[in-house]
């Protein structure tokens, strides 16, 4: 099975998962706001210079994303879930 890295910063309750290999610094040249109004809160897609979804930035993390997946993200706050 294939992982993906997956950040989370609870004081914010921003997340961000990545679809870059761990090793690859890839900048984003495009964002895509999803409508709030359709997600009840904000996620953006990003995508690099040649269209390729790169990672999914997913604000008001907790309710949006499973318990699991935010306990095992990488922590970038030093507050515990």
């Amino acid at each position: 099975m294939t992982e993906v890295k997956v950040t989370y910063d609870k004081s914010v309750d921003a997340a961000y998962v990545y679809f870059t290999e761990p090793q690859v610094r890839a900048r984003s040249a495009h964002m895509y706001p999803c409508a709030p109004v359709d997600v009840d809160g904000m996620i953006n897609l990003d995508f690099d210079e040649h269209g390729r979804l790169i990672g999914i930035e997913v604000l008001a993390a907790g309710s949006k994303l499973p318990e699991y997946l935010l306990k095992s993200a990488e922590r970038l706050d030093a507050d515990d879930i």
